[in-house]
């Protein structure tokens, strides 16, 4: 249902963006589907020399399922674990347990089971990669939150692992905490990532950078977009460490981990990444502009020079009138702080401007 209502309120329209994108026309019907199976996911790492699942061409809009690694990387079997909190048998995917039991996760590997990488032919470095988050749909109707010793902002805190199954109400849109506290469900995709910088092995999916990654960016639900630098052939997009919702800050360690099923659209604008850093993102409402680092205060630092660069190259602004602007009308706040790199994000009001570019999704 909530598909649906989305899908009814996509318009038809380009998007011009602010790295001088070209308009191309929205496509919310999928060319390709990708199943998460052993042989399309890798578990924890990107690389640039990994084959590819798919080749699409730039406009092109594939569905591609994903599945949690919430319950299915501990030491005791799935089923017994999800047992214990009142998951049967038939409501674990199948694939979850195939990969489980098939997928090797490399020794310095992270935790995230990852479907791709998708290869989009006309992608060089040097490009941009736009991904449009057409929709995002639970695959099954529970999630995992997980933290203990060691974990999280206040790794003191615990004592034992916590690991917590929360069921939803999809009729309600709603993740039941516990009979008195009920969460609006918020899906999106905790990575979203181009193959990296490394021309080849593996490089951990757990901490984010330039190519995206693990930034675990709770605004990018159905109707958002991720804006990519390029640094491949193919740009080779992967996702997974999908979430059902995620405060910002994410301070225990981990969202409800929970398996979706996303569709996407993928555009390369030609020459656009040459000057990006960081990702940036869009919605109906918002510009967003990142930066990260290990250290949090440069994380910021890194936030606010590049929405101050943002500013300059899209609405022609001094650097004076920039770092005003960035003072009084944006707000800057903290997507992740729990995955080593930390991830700074500015949330710019497109409210502010008298004009703006016409954008894909409308409310």
């Amino acid at each position: 249902m909530l598909l649906l209502r989305l899908l009814s309120a996509l318009l038809l329209l380009g998007f011009a963006g602010a790295a001088g994108a070209q308009t191309v026309p929205l496509k919310t019907t999928p060319d390709h589907t990708v199943r998460s199976t052993p042989d399309t996911v890798v578990w924890g790492y990107f690389a640039a020399d990994i084959p590819p699942v798919l080749r699409i061409k730039s406009g092109q809009t594939v569905r591609i399922d994903t599945v949690s690694h919430g319950g299915i990387n501990l030491p005791e079997d799935p089923v017994e674990f999800f047992a214990k909190h009142g998951v049967a048998r038939d409501e674990i995917l199948q694939d979850a347990l195939d990969i489980r039991a098939k997928v090797n996760r490399p020794r310095g590997g992270s935790a995230h089971v990852l479907t791709g990488p998708i290869y989009i032919d006309e992608a060089q470095p040097g490009d941009m990669l736009e991904v449009r988050v057409i929709a995002l749909e639970p695959r099954v109707p529970y999630g995992v939150n997980s933290s203990g010793p060691r974990t999280g902002v206040l790794p003191e805190l615990l004592t034992a692992p916590a690991r917590k199954v929360i069921r939803f109400d999809m009729k309600r849109n709603m993740a039941l905490f516990s009979n008195d506290i009920e969460i609006p469900l918020q899906p999106f995709m905790g990575i979203m990532a181009v193959a990296p910088t490394k021309e080849s092995w593996m490089i951990s999916s757990r901490p984010p950078w330039r190519w995206g990654g693990n930034m675990d960016f709770n605004k990018l639900t159905a109707g958002a977009t991720l804006f990519l630098p390029v640094f491949h052939d193919g740009a080779q997009f992967f996702t997974g460490d999908s979430h059902a919702v995620q405060a910002d800050g994410e301070v225990n360690g981990t969202a409800i981990e929970a398996s979706l099923t996303g569709t996407f659209q993928f555009i390369v604008h030609k020459g656009a990444g040459r000057t990006m850093f960081w990702p940036r993102a869009e919605d109906a409402d918002f510009y967003y502009t990142m930066g990260m680092d290990l250290d949090l205060d440069v994380a910021m630092k890194n936030a606010a020079q590049e929405t101050i660069k943002y500013l300059m190259e899209t609405r022609e602004l001094s650097a004076a009138d920039a770092y005003s602007l960035a003072s009084i009308a944006i707000d800057f706040r903290i997507a992740e702080v729990v995955d080593a790199v930390q991830v700074v994000y500015g949330a710019i009001p497109k409210r502010i401007f008298k004009t703006n570019p016409d954008y894909w999704f409308k409310r």
